[in-house]
């Protein structure tokens, strides 16, 4: 599977639950953090399909979901070990970490690979 298949509805994952906590909340911190969060998973899924078309990896791209997913575990995972609220930071803290984990295998892996095109 594809990094961007899973990095765009995480992202959306992110950007909405950022909204969610401001609108629910009021908490700018959590517009800010998911917003722009989710922003940089959008960014570097657009890199990562864009160079999929040119059947290259975008390495830079690998590297910025990679980071935001861990920092996001981390943050949100010291959040859940606080409060111990499983919504929302033991979810995010749980999904982050899945995506890190995907992240770092497809790193480890060669990134995205192509298949051969029988014409």
């Amino acid at each position: 599977m594809h990094d961007f298949c899973f990095t765009i509805p995480y992202g959306m994952i992110v950007f909405c639950g950022g909204i969610i906590g401001f609108a629910r909340k009021g908490s700018t911190t959590s517009l800010a953090g998911g917003a722009a969060t989710g922003l940089l998973l959008f960014l570097a899924s657009y890199l990562s399909l864009n160079a999929f078309h040119k059947r290259k990896n975008s390495w830079f791209g690998f590297i910025l979901e990679t980071v935001c997913a861990a920092v996001l575990t981390w943050v949100m995972g010291q959040r859940y070990t606080e409060t111990a609220k499983i919504m929302p930071a033991g979810v995010v803290a749980g999904i982050s970490g899945a995506m890190t984990a995907f992240y770092l295998y497809k790193i480890a892996t060669g990134g995205n690979h192509f298949s051969t095109k029988t014409e």
